[in-house]
């Protein structure tokens, strides 16, 4: 099936435009008004039973033919549109590749590799240079376009390619225990050519530290304007809480704010006014008579302003409001994505597309003490290639809160794996 959107200034114009280039067979999944004129998406080939398989679950609300359709033309448009972000998203690399130096980096090999042969007992390793970092987002970001090119045509992805020997077999178990996907687990497994079970766990644990992005400085010390995005319950607003408070511990309250955009629930800002009153630091509300430009033109002498935010999903009321608010200031906002390593990896996956929109800088780990493995937190940020600034792992503030970096998260991984396995031959044995 074939599916494509026209745009024109009248219905008649764009009516010629389909039958010039989609022919008579053309079947009109919608038409509407938009600026400047209206839209029509068209289709070739068009099989409502197809139509329903795409779009799985959510084909059951079609109550007829037409509701279908209608239907199939939004996922075409989001999946365009995502993918003209994607587009623009590459160009903005390329053209910033020479000018613009990194904030975030990953682990380098030679620091690993001597981390891995000691049981990654190293301290922080050193940054990687930027090249590989933008080497490394354009290669996603090429991945992610190859993706949504074949969802839109309609054919399946290719599924990965299943171990080549017992040891890399075994080292795909392993790392799916650990808490990889089948994918990425199949991916590191393959790339022990041979030897040992163990030389190729080691290996594994290298690359995957290799492939998680940390941040190099801390906010306080950096300071700026932060937002911190993600559904309700992630820990927003208590990460902010520790946030502020390891700031005003460091460096006092004078020269920090807080800032709150969320309007959309009742009494939604009260925890965040306890934590201002505790810190005595002031606390903004974005609303109706202050815009958040406005807010933060009058804080630019504060040396470190943190915005909590709505916790809304994409069929929530204001969340196109809430996301393009920070998109579109004229101000330097750093947004970062909250995930709970908790939440299931196809859960993460999904907040991630809900939010890129916001032009995401990094991301912060919550409820790491909750989790019974984090490498579905770790192949998380490893796939979507989010720098991790911070993690925590209790409600003390602001003890429970602390800056991310590769190895040590990677080791923490590891021991929480060994926990579990001890936890199981205990109960087995019982």
């Amino acid at each position: 099936m074939k599916v494509k959107r026209f745009f024109a200034q009248s219905m008649a114009e764009a009516l010629k435009q389909v039958s010039e280039q989609m022919g008579p067979d053309a079947v009109i999944l919608s038409n509407r008004r938009v600026d400047g004129g209206v839209e029509i998406v068209t289709a070739l080939d068009y099989d409502e039973n197809m139509a329903r398989q795409r779009l799985g679950d959510k084909a059951e609300s079609a109550t007829n033919g037409s509701r279908l359709a209608e239907m199939q033309a939004d996922q075409h448009r989001r999946l365009e549109d995502e993918l003209n972000r994607s587009r623009d998203r590459i160009r903005d690399v390329r053209e910033k590749r020479a000018k613009v130096g990194a904030s975030y980096s990953g682990a380098s090999f030679a620091d690993l590799n001597e981390a891995a042969s000691s049981g990654f007992e190293a301290s922080t390793p050193a940054p990687a240079g930027d090249a590989q970092g933008y080497s490394d987002e354009l290669a996603q970001m090429r991945a992610e376009i190859s993706s949504l090119r074949e969802m839109m045509s309609g054919r399946p992805v290719e599924p990965a390619k299943p171990a080549s020997n017992a040891v890399q077999q075994r080292l795909a178990e392993r790392l799916q225990e650990f808490g990889l996907s089948n994918d990425l687990a199949g991916s590191l497994s393959r790339r022990h050519k041979g030897g040992r079970l163990e030389d190729g766990w080691k290996q594994s644990l290298k690359m995957l530290a290799t492939g998680v992005r940390t941040s190099r400085q801390e906010w306080p010390d950096e300071g700026g304007v932060y937002a911190l995005v993600g559904p309700t319950g992630s820990g927003k607003t208590t990460t902010i809480g520790k946030l502020a408070a390891h700031y005003v511990l460091r460096h006092g309250a004078d020269s920090l704010a807080l800032v709150t955009t969320d309007r959309y629930r009742v009494a939604a800002h009260e925890q965040l006014f306890v934590f201002g009153r505790i810190l005595n630091v002031p606390v903004r509300v974005v609303d109706e008579s202050h815009s958040l430009d406005d807010i933060l033109d009058e804080l630019s002498d504060r040396h470190l302003v943190l915005i909590d935010t709505a916790g809304l999903t994409s069929t929530d009321k204001g969340y196109q409001e809430q996301l393009a608010e920070l998109a579109r200031s004229h101000h330097n906002i750093r947004t970062h994505l909250v995930v709970s390593a908790t939440s299931q990896p196809r859960i993460m996956k999904s907040v991630w597309h809900c939010y890129k929109m916001a032009n995401l800088s990094g991301c912060v780990m919550t409820k790491i003490d909750e989790a019974l493995t984090l490498g579905e937190s770790l192949g998380f940020v490893m796939e979507t290639g989010l720098p991790v600034a911070y993690y925590t792992d209790g409600q003390k503030i602001p003890e429970d809160l602390h800056h991310a970096e590769a190895i040590p998260l990677v080791r923490l991984a590891v021991e929480r794996l060994k926990r579990l396995q001890q936890q199981q031959s205990v109960a087995e044995g019982a």
